[in-house]
């Protein structure tokens, strides 16, 4: 929408395009109530506040100082800049992550029919000879009924389970000590508080080019956050700076999950006047952080799940052909 309204294309007739190419029917019908508000004269920033969820507070509130100050089309510029960049580290985290969970399916898949379906047929051969069994076999066969008189149980189990935790999910208090505790996780906790100073750092600085006052903007910033950490640290910073407090001194009470760069540089960027370039600059070095921390640890899982599905498979293995062999010795 940047490039059409630069070109010098109506809001109308640049949604009208985006809209003839959406194959969501339900977005089709968001972008059928805009372009209705546009054309009894709204702001295209009124017509979109119904839709909040849809399209995010950042993108209505930067719409609509472009709108008031006549931006508009830079505005959607940096909305586009930061929608490209959000996309590019979300992408980034997913492909790092898709191997090591083909891995781990495919160990659980061996696995499974291996117990299930190739134990099941050996089975009888030990009991007809009457031999005793190694320990590892009879752990396997204690394994193996228990999957197959419980399959569906466990099934179920796992079902229910992955959606109590869903719902549970949606309790903000619950949810926020879990977001704490990914913190504090090993490697995981790492990642994402780079993420999230990312995030924040890159919204920050669009906000603040836009336009946006300080507070304003630090309240915003808030508001985009996923992890409920950061959305109520950063709601406490924007309540502190409102009270006059500089935004550097607030984030320094919150060393444990913003790091002292973050606040050193937003401490030289406000005495110097340069705060959305160094919110630039560390939006950039924590994208970077964040692709090399999981490219990093993808590096890690792989051979690490490579060796369990290998130990697995090897026990598994070693359970079937042990008694066998000794069968075979006894005659």
């Amino acid at each position: 929408m940047s490039m059409m309204v630069k070109s010098g294309m109506s809001e109308i007739e640049s949604i009208q395009l985006i809209r003839s190419q959406v194959k969501s029917r339900g977005f089709k019908i968001v972008l059928n109530d805009v372009i209705q508000g546009l054309e009894n004269g709204q702001f295209l920033s009124a017509t979109l506040s119904p839709y909040e969820r849809v399209f995010g507070k950042l993108f209505i509130n930067i719409i609509s100082l472009g709108e008031v100050s006549g931006t508009l089309s830079e505005n959607l510029g940096f909305l586009s800049s930061e929608l490209k960049e959000s996309q590019r580290l979300r992408s980034k985290v997913k492909s790092a992550m898709i191997y090591p969970a083909i891995i781990l399916v495919a160990t659980i898949g061996v696995v499974g029919a291996l117990v299930l379906f190739i134990l099941p047929r050996i089975l009888p051969i030990f009991s007809s000879l009457g031999a005793e069994l190694p320990l590892t076999t009879r752990i396997l066969i204690t394994t193996a009924d228990f999957l197959q008189n419980y399959f569906f149980l466990v099934i179920l189990g796992g079902v229910l389970l992955f959606i109590a935790t869903l719902l549970l999910m949606r309790v903000n208090a619950i949810k926020y000590v879990f977001h704490r505790i990914l913190l504090v996780t090993p490697f995981a906790g790492s990642i994402s508080k780079k993420y999230n100073m990312a995030n924040f750092t890159r919204t920050l600085g669009i906000l603040l080019r836009s336009g946006v006052k300080i507070v304003e903007a630090v309240s915003t910033s808030s508001d985009i956050m996923k992890n409920l950490v950061y959305k109520k640290a950063l709601l406490e910073a924007s309540e502190n700076v409102q009270k006059g407090e500089a935004l550097y001194e607030s984030l320094e009470k919150k060393t444990k999950i913003i790091p002292q760069t973050v606040s050193r540089m937003i401490e030289v960027g406000e005495k110097t006047g340069n705060l959305d370039d160094n919110l630039d600059y560390l939006a950039d070095f924590y994208k970077e952080e964040v692709s090399d921390n999981v490219a990093n640890l993808s590096s890690v899982l792989e051979p690490a799940l490579l060796l369990i599905m290998g130990g697995l498979v090897g026990f598994v293995a070693i359970s079937i052909i042990t008694p066998i062999y000794q069968i075979t010795q006894a005659f």
